[in-house]
């Protein structure tokens, strides 16, 4: 049937109608800043870092003189309404046996499942954005189209030691099907996104996995399921902090006594998992020794390097513990201190209190405690956890270093340049236990030096900058040595810039378990972000280094900096046409409308070519009009 000339006018009329609406559709897509680009096949799975995981109730407890009673999945951690008006009941739902790590017979707590445990530990008007942890990360994914599927969370109760988290909930079993159902699901790799303990944990899955599956099939295990692996705010060597919490309680803010703090983290599992040590002992490898023929129930043996006693303070910048002890009774009290604690006692006159130190090494490998045991009820007990749960793990001793582990992509994330304790003075309080331990004076690292609380210099051996408040920089860097003889260097600001301020070093000298210092220099007034990447030492893997000046540990994986540059490195491996291995550093312009603001200066929106001024109702100032102009995909194209 042949149509008429109206018709096909009309025809012709409703074809550009329908091009017009389309093309308005696109940009009112563009507009609204909605993510068109496409992950069809990555997955990212999350593991939380000590505390960040929330646990609910598995009882039902009654607690006298309060209107406050635990019932079945009432939220325990973390509750602060409970903590302020029940903190005894609290307690019992938190704490956990010392010897067995069993839950009390009045209470026990589980951790929580899904994407909720982990982004709010107590939700409300209040108490939500202060417990924050990973929910302004799951924002970004949402904002930039990810799918809810391709978001996996693998939260575990952050109280219990590594094996006991595979004895009593199969953690590591659980976690190896995450990522197995991933890859049937999405058809692709995953992404790890560890945060502190949990890379602790991510290292102890690794091994066991080694003695999970066949040995062959392991490094294809790996390049099936995880296509890169972010390790951000890692203890590699350990954290100071973890002392402290042991020694004389770490509140970390909590409505709670210090006394009843160290009660809390002395009875859970995980309190040495974060212990320093020594860069200079290893273990023997479980993985070979379990397949030439030795039992997995064999201890692990504990082997240092000459290096351990030629150097000072076992690698660290100072001895981790200087303890004053009132008298001495009885010498036969310590028939196991190692010869450096005897020494230690040799010129102690009888009755009359003196200073100890111990390195990270003696505080390893249980020689502190044994050192104390007559003056501190809670060190028979730590030497148990220590021995039974760290020493005695048939998988891994956790207390020593951490080799490169074989996954495609590895990027090392944290921060540099804050005041962070890096060794302590205690001496006895004259309170009963668990107030028996004062802290009389801290040692901190800042900017490449040592000092005391007071202010006074001291002497010891520095890194070239300090840590992240929490982890010293000696520890957060460990990881520098998985970087091989040749690594390429930027250092740019955090904030956007269009490359005007960016150092780079190509091809500089790495030498084997040596720091990195580049030859950079630095404005005051500018925070860095420096790049440390290697992609040519070990063919097709790549590993990074990202040091960020004064991020926090805590607060790190909140950070819009370390969310943004995570976004273009995972956009820049999956595209197909990328033309290098890690994604461009030399210019950062805005992603998201929250990246727009307002230039007092010039009158308009700043970065013009980025963002526009466009008013929405509800607007009550200039900078939340500043919206970005293009699509993502638009402005993610140009970092390829």
């Amino acid at each position: 049937m042949q149509m008429t000339v109206p018709t096909r006018r009309f025809a012709v009329v409703l074809v550009l109608l329908v091009v017009v609406l389309l093309g308005a559709l696109r940009e009112a897509s563009a507009k609204g800043g909605e993510f068109t680009g496409d992950y069809p096949k990555l997955s990212g799975i999350i593991i939380p870092g000590f505390a960040s995981t929330q646990l609910r109730a598995w009882s039902i407890l009654d607690c006298p003189y309060s209107p406050l009673d635990f019932n079945p999945l009432d939220l325990v951690w973390l509750d602060t309404t409970k903590l302020l008006s029940a903190v005894n009941c609290w307690l019992k739902c938190m704490t956990l046996d010392p010897y067995n790590q069993t839950d009390n017979p009045e209470c026990k707590s589980r951790p929580d499942s899904g994407l909720s445990a982990i982004t709010e530990l107590d939700p409300g008007y209040i108490t939500g954005p202060l417990s924050s942890v990973w929910k302004e990360w799951v924002k970004w994914c949402i904002e930039f189209g990810i799918e809810a599927n391709s978001i996996i969370a693998a939260p575990y109760d952050w109280r219990l030691s590594p094996s006991k988290l595979e004895e009593r909930d199969l953690y590591f079993h659980k976690l190896k099907l995450t990522f197995e159902t991933a890859l049937k699901l999405r058809g692709g790799p995953s992404l790890v996104l560890a945060h502190s303990l949990g890379n602790n944990v991510f290292r102890y899955f690794l091994e066991w996995l080694k003695l999970e599956i066949p040995p062959k099939q392991y490094i294809k295990w790996l390049d099936e399921h995880i296509h890169a692996y972010f390790a951000v705010g890692s203890p590699f060597l350990g954290a100071t902090q973890s002392v402290k919490a042991t020694l004389s309680g770490e509140t970390s803010g909590l409505p709670v006594s210090e006394g009843t703090a160290r009660l809390m983290f002395n009875s859970f599992g995980s309190s040495l998992w974060m212990m320093p040590f020594s860069k200079y002992c290893r273990a023997d490898n479980k993985y070979w020794k379990h397949f030439s023929g030795g039992t997995r129930k064999d201890h692990h043996i504990h082997q240092c390097d000459e290096q351990e006693f030629r150097s000072n303070y076992s690698g660290w910048p100072t001895n981790l513990i200087n303890i004053e002890i009132p008298s001495i009774r009885e010498f036969e009290a310590y028939p196991s201190v190692s010869e450096v604690a005897h020494n230690n006692f040799s010129s102690i006159e009888c009755g009359l209190p003196t200073q100890l130190s111990f390195s990270a090494r003696e505080i390893s490998d249980g020689t502190f405690f044994k050192s104390i045991e007559d003056y501190d009820p809670e060190s028979k007990r730590l030497l148990h956890l220590l021995e039974k749960s760290y020493h005695g793990d048939p998988v891994l001793n956790p207390l020593t270093p951490w080799d490169r582990p074989p996954i495609k992509n590895i990027f090392c994330i944290y921060g540099i340049d804050s005041k962070t304790e890096v060794g302590y003075y205690f001496a006895p309080s004259g309170k009963p236990y668990p107030d028996n331990w004062i802290i009389t004076d801290v040692i901190y690292e800042i900017e490449g030096s040592l000092f005391s609380r007071s202010g006074n210099l001291v002497e010891g051996n520095p890194g070239p900058t300090s840590g992240d408040e929490t982890v010293p920089y000696h520890s957060l860097s460990w990881c520098k040595n998985w970087l091989g003889p040749k690594v390429n260097i930027t250092r740019a600001p955090q904030s956007e810039h269009d490359g005007s301020d960016m150092q780079v070093e190509l091809n500089v000298e790495h030498q084997d378990e040596a720091d990195i210092v580049p030859n950079m220099t630095r404005s005051p007034r500018v925070k860095y972000i420096t790049y440390y990447e290697d992609s040519e030492s070990i063919p097709g893997r790549k590993t990074a280094v990202w040091e960020l000046d004064k991020a926090n540990h805590r607060n790190i994986v909140r950070s819009p900096v370390l969310m943004r540059e995570v976004w273009l490195q995972i956009w820049h491996d999956t595209r197909p046409d990328a033309t290098s291995k890690f994604v461009t550093k030399a210019k950062r312009g805005p992603l998201r409308d929250d990246d727009c603001y307002w230039d007092y200066g010039k009158a308009r929106c700043a970065w013009p070519e980025y963002c526009e001024y466009r008013y929405n109702f509800g607007d009550v100032h200039l900078g939340q009009s500043c919206r970005i102009k293009n699509s993502p995909t638009y402005l993610l194209s140009h970092y390829v």
